[in-house]
């Protein structure tokens, strides 16, 4: 079956399409900062996007590279200092929705952004988890995209950077959270919810084009599908239009070409 957009453009407007108008979005660098700008141009122009370097309403032309891009703090309704932005903001219960990647993921949503292998010998040391930690546990919701491969969704994951459902159940209730933790996963491949009982991920769409079997080779546990599995709409061409836009002012800024 032949595409007319690839499967990151599937990925990422997936992604957007979950996110509303009076939405209040912690937003991850990355997917995530596509999928939320995507969002904001398109169906959601009134969301509150907030990055972690302390920006509220920032409204980028292009996505930035990191929390500390100044295209950030310049289209912002206000920048505050990084503890406000956590304690007052974050811990304080005032966002609804935090959107993270992930370098390592297991069934039950929990994230490794720190290391591959042992972490005093490791095969990799990855950035860090930054502020996503604080973000998992204090967000009204997470939500998570990544691209699927057998080194990234694994059965268990080398470190807990940020914690999801732990091993399931009623795992964040024992720990003392209040917040519902991961309540999405899209990927490349699918669109991913968590059980109601045991918490973890079940396929519940196909992106166009998808078999069970793509996904099951790329994900490194037993993949279970909704018992009426559905087939993620494919993009309009608003929505394609709006992310190649962005991305290509994105790549030609910087490259230095947009200077």
């Amino acid at each position: 079956m032949e595409l007319d957009f690839t499967r990151d453009e599937m990925m990422t407007i997936a992604a957007s399409r979950a996110l509303g108008n009076e939405d209040i979005c912690f937003v991850g660098i990355g997917a995530p900062s596509a999928a939320c700008n995507v969002a904001r141009l398109t169906h959601a122009p009134d969301i509150t996007l907030i990055y972690e370097s302390g920006t509220i309403g920032t409204a980028p032309d292009v996505l930035p590279l990191s929390i500390g891009d100044g295209e950030l703090c310049d289209t912002a309704v206000t920048t505050v200092s990084v503890p406000e932005m956590f304690r007052y903001w974050l811990q304080g219960g005032r966002i609804t929705i935090g959107f993270l990647g992930a370098a390592q993921l297991d069934k039950f949503g929990n994230i490794n952004t720190t290391v591959i292998g042992d972490y005093d010998a490791p095969k990799t040391r990855l950035p860090g988890g930054g502020g996503a930690p604080e973000i998992a546990s204090s967000c009204g919701e997470i939500f998570i995209t990544m691209k699927q491969s057998l080194r990234g969704m694994v059965d268990k994951i080398d470190f807990f950077t940020s914690f999801g459902h732990g091993e399931g159940g009623n795992a964040r209730e024992e720990l003392g959270m209040t917040t519902k933790g991961p309540t999405l996963l899209i990927t490349d491949l699918a669109i991913w919810h968590p059980d109601p009982v045991t918490k973890e991920f079940t396929v519940i769409a196909l992106h166009p084009g998808v078999t069970r079997d793509m996904v099951q080779e790329t994900c490194g546990w037993k993949v279970k599908f909704a018992d009426n599995l559905e087939t993620t709409p494919e993009p309009t061409e608003l929505e394609l239009a709006t992310l190649r836009d962005l991305n290509a002012r994105t790549k030609a800024a910087h490259s230095g070409a947009g200077a």
